[in-house]
């Protein structure tokens, strides 16, 4: 099960959030949430805010209501441009800079990892075969390198 935060038009430029983001992506969340809370960029409140969002949003699709915070991670992070707002600055010898002014949007989508179950192999292959039937033979690989030559045989050939 996994759950999404979206927050739109954020008034900082995406590379400035894609700085704090890079940090968080595929962490647990109790991990990301304190490397957010302690690090000393301006974007890492926002980004916080908004991976609170969206463990909260997994909890309330939860009919059970107990998600185990040390199995949910953040699945994706990715930060998308915003509109640029452009402005105008005076130069010199009458020309005019422009500014822009960047945005973002902002998604993190957090998910709960999966139980893996291990089975035997050797019990799968031996049901895969039928009855009657020989078991598969493993074959080995031969090596193909070259044995190495020895130090002496190193200096003859340099020698001459």
């Amino acid at each position: 099960m996994e759950a999404r935060a979206i927050n739109r038009f954020v008034g900082t430029s995406p590379m400035k959030m894609r700085l704090v983001i890079d940090l968080i992506r595929g962490r647990g969340v109790e991990e990301a949430l304190s490397i957010l809370h302690f690090s000393p960029k301006h974007a890492s409140k926002s980004a916080e805010k908004v991976l609170r969002s969206a463990i909260s949003n997994l909890q309330n699709k939860d009919e059970s209501g107990r998600i185990d915070p040390s199995q949910v991670f953040v699945k994706e992070a990715f930060v998308n441009g915003g509109p640029m707002a452009k402005r105008v600055m005076p130069a010199p010898m009458g020309r005019a800079f422009r500014i822009r002014k960047r945005s973002h949007h902002l998604t993190i989508v957090v998910a709960q990892r999966q139980q893996k179950v291990r089975a035997n192999p050797k019990a799968k292959s031996a049901e895969a075969a039928p009855k009657g039937a020989a078991a598969p033979v493993e074959k080995s690989k031969k090596s193909a390198t070259k044995p190495k030559a020895s130090a002496s045989q190193k200096k003859a050939a340099t020698e001459s």
